[in-house]
């Protein structure tokens, strides 16, 4: 059995807190108050509720810690060398939607580095989590990311919405979507990058590139694929850094691969 140590213990109280109304809220999504906020970016009292829920049992137990949430911003604490960066419910849409994927992310940064994470998936009952140097797991599973060496047998994840029709981002995410499928076994798009991240960490999928990201979509999953032996860059290949606003991530074979993959369609005659 997996002994949790307590500053994972605080992280799972608190999503699990927040999932008690979220599950109900799932329920009943035709009644749930909803706002619009931008272009296929929704916001509604599940999000607010739920954010509000994790952040009073955070400062239950860590009450000098700062915060970074997604409908609340920055807010500094006393103790300025950590923070919580939260999304309470990553997958907005489906959730509104009744598509059963969606999910908590809750991580801890550490002057500048992100320490912990979890993601958890209520539906599934499927809590990824990882510590630095403690590895990753899945519920109480130790999980890598897959052994797959062949580009044309993996199956990549992204997230890409492009900046919609016509745009010059639409345009380059349709050539590198058309890159990809070319080479590879398949591709998805489940709009929850947490979960992605997550998919990776498992094996589930090898590798995944999303774009026009903020910390809280990453923070979590991002630590949760390292520990699993996953490999995190930008796209174009350059480090990855939590203020980052695009991801890659993969395996170590695959990933340098869709690298590759994503510049040779970028300079295409075609993407110009």
């Amino acid at each position: 059995m997996i002994v949790q140590t307590a500053l994972m213990n605080v992280m799972i109280r608190a999503a699990d807190k927040a999932t008690r109304r979220l599950r109900r809220d799932f329920n009943e999504t035709e009644n749930l108050q909803v706002s619009r906020k931008g272009p296929a970016d929704f916001v509604s009292t599940a999000d607010t509720m739920a954010e509000r829920t994790i952040r009073e049992e955070l400062e239950r137990a860590r009450p000098g810690y700062g915060f970074l949430m997604e409908e609340s911003g920055s807010r500094k604490g006393t103790d300025e060398t950590r923070r919580w960066i939260v999304d309470p419910l990553d997958g907005t849409t489906n959730f509104l939607h009744a598509l059963p994927h969606w999910a908590i992310s809750i991580a801890l940064e550490e002057r500048g580095e992100i320490v912990a994470g979890l993601v958890y998936d209520p539906i599934k009952n499927e809590l990824f989590r990882a510590e630095k140097g403690g590895g990753a797991y899945l519920n109480d599973r130790r999980i890598r990311v897959s052994a797959r060496r062949r580009f044309e047998e993996a199956l990549i994840a992204t997230g890409a919405l492009g900046g919609g029709p016509g745009s010059d981002e639409t345009k380059a995410l349709e050539t590198e979507v058309a890159a990809v499928t070319a080479k590879a076994a398949g591709i998805r798009r489940w709009g929850a990058a947490a979960l992605d991240l997550a998919y990776v960490a498992c094996g589930r999928f090898d590798a995944f590139w999303d774009r026009n990201l903020s910390p809280w979509d990453l923070a979590a999953g991002v630590i949760v694929l390292r520990e699993a032996g996953g490999l995190v860059s930008r796209i174009d290949g350059r480090a990855f850094r939590i203020d980052s606003d695009n991801i890659l991530a993969g395996n170590e074979e695959i990933h340098p691969a869709l690298v590759k993959t994503l510049k040779v369609a970028k300079t295409a005659p075609d993407a110009a």
